[in-house]
């Protein structure tokens, strides 16, 4: 793979000032696997200061020593790049923050305190490329097994996070898990609980957002982490829905997220998928195919709340998914429900957030094991929304309105007024461009000198053609819904 400009210049400076350096990490990996990198990491035995000589456009602001390079590169991957000393650390007494971190003479040192062996690579750059591989990653890499670096055990009580990551890395990748790393994950896994949220919420979001999410949350369940995440989606784990179902609460949620990862949809269309159905343990009643749900939505959505909140997502995100999860459950039905229930439902929902509610229910009836994801009544709710959510084609669309008529010509209220304003809205819809104050008073004056019979023929013509050019567009929409 050709390395960028960025960073061979960077090797080039350090090791003209008389440093290392080596492209570390994820990038090495992201290489051997013949991919593009997302970033670019640098290890280096210069200290943090040194670094920052070297690079006049730079900043430093934690504890482990890492410098940021600011490249101006056009690529966003390459504008920021971060260049770390080699550096050891010792004594993780909360299971997160090593209590000290000492800066190592040698990238072996360095390599060897790293979270996993394909993780664990580094690599020279320049002319005479080297692979320093000290724990067999490129064989794992072949293999495609994540494998912890030394003492799996040892490794995870350095930092609970790296059990996620294992996790993440091997729904990513699509690679498993060794067994003796997985068996240390399994009898680890409550050290997830001393673990911040925001470090587990940007490790779930990495797995929600790949296109093997479903893969990704029934991992984490097999290694008793997702108790640690979500117990509230674990307890419907085997628990039997009724008669209009045929897999389990818990299957059911991950079936609806795998199907919107195949579609590519976004995060709070996945999270929405995922948790729709997070309250049916909680309200379930009855047993078989008799059981029922009763307001699972409404208790749902309060429980969805509850579980962001807990994981620290924003205030907006919350406020989204948590809607969807509230109204999934919507009840719509050609030539049943009317146009002013859709507009009482997108009212609710908020027109910004009706498309993702409808990929939602697409998402819940794959989930549910239906054949197709987008029946027709679906697809006329879309027609019905698009609809009603638009600005109608009325005479307030003009630059000029009644008062501006009656103060051209000098007359009172009258059918007359209306005559006009519609005359000017079937010109303005033929042409955009006449929709100009200066333009439509001219137009007014003309209008008012015409004869009353005439102006009464054209403005009848005039009420005409808005209606076709209203049923024009509302075939319009019909198609893009195939209706």
């Amino acid at each position: 793979m050709r390395i960028p400009e960025e960073i061979k210049k960077i090797s080039e400076k350090l090791e003209k000032a008389g440093y290392e350096a080596y492209a570390v990490g994820g990038c090495v990996r992201d290489i051997l696997l013949k991919e593009v990198p997302d970033d670019w990491d640098i290890a280096t035995n210069a200290d943090p200061k040194k670094i920052e000589e070297i690079f006049e456009n730079s900043y430093s602001n934690n504890r482990f020593g890492t410098v940021t390079v600011i490249t101006g590169s056009e690529k966003e991957s390459l504008r920021e790049v971060e260049i770390t000393p080699y550096r050891t650390e010792r004594d993780y007494k909360d299971g997160r923050h090593p209590e000290e971190v000492e800066w190592a003479q040698s990238i072996e040192e360095d390599l060897s305190r790293r979270d996993f062996t394909i993780n664990a690579l580094a690599m020279k750059i320049g002319k005479d490329s080297q692979l320093i591989d000290l724990f067999e990653g490129r064989k794992d890499l072949e293999k495609k097994v994540i494998r912890a670096v030394g003492d799996p055990e040892e490794r995870f009580a350095e930092d609970g996070l790296r059990m996620m990551r294992a996790a993440r890395f091997a729904t990513t990748l699509e690679f498993k898990i060794e067994k003796k790393t997985e068996k240390a994950i399994i009898e680890n896994s409550s050290l997830l609980a001393e673990i911040s949220n925001e470090r587990i919420r940007d490790e779930l979001l990495k797995i929600i957002m790949s296109k093997n999410a479903a893969t990704g949350i029934e991992i984490l369940r097999r290694l008793k982490l997702l108790k640690h995440i979500i117990p509230e989606l674990e307890r419907g784990y085997g628990m039997d829905q009724n008669k209009h179902h045929i897999y389990d609460c818990y299957e059911h949620s991950i079936l609806s997220l795998k199907y919107a990862a195949e579609q590519d949809y976004n995060m709070h269309v996945r999270m929405a998928a995922l948790l729709h159905d997070i309250a049916k343990p909680e309200v379930k009643e009855g047993k078989g195919e008799e059981a029922t749900f009763y307001n699972h939505e409404v208790v749902g959505e309060r429980l969805a709340e509850k579980i962001l909140k807990r994981l620290k997502f924003s205030k907006k995100d919350i406020e989204k998914i948590t809607k969807l999860v509230r109204y999934h459950l919507f009840y719509y039905n050609v030539g049943e429900v009317s146009e002013s229930s859709v507009r009482r439902l997108v009212r609710k929902v908020g027109k910004e957030n009706m498309d993702d509610l409808i990929k939602v229910r697409k998402a819940d009836r794959i989930g549910s094991g239906v054949p197709k994801a987008e029946p027709y009544k679906l697809r006329h709710l879309q027609y019905v929304v698009e609809k009603v959510s638009r600005d109608p084609i009325t005479t307030n669309m003009l630059e000029v309105d009644g008062d501006d008529v009656m103060e051209v010509l000098k007359i009172d209220p009258g059918p007359k007024v209306g005559d006009i304003l519609n005359i000017l809205l079937a010109e303005v819809l033929s042409d955009p461009k006449k929709n100009k104050r200066d333009l439509l008073i001219g137009r007014i004056k003309s209008l008012g000198d015409m004869e009353d019979k005439k102006l009464k023929k054209l403005a009848d013509a005039s009420r005409e053609s808005i209606e076709r050019v209203e049923s024009k567009r509302d075939e319009m929409t019909k198609k893009k819904y195939w209706l």
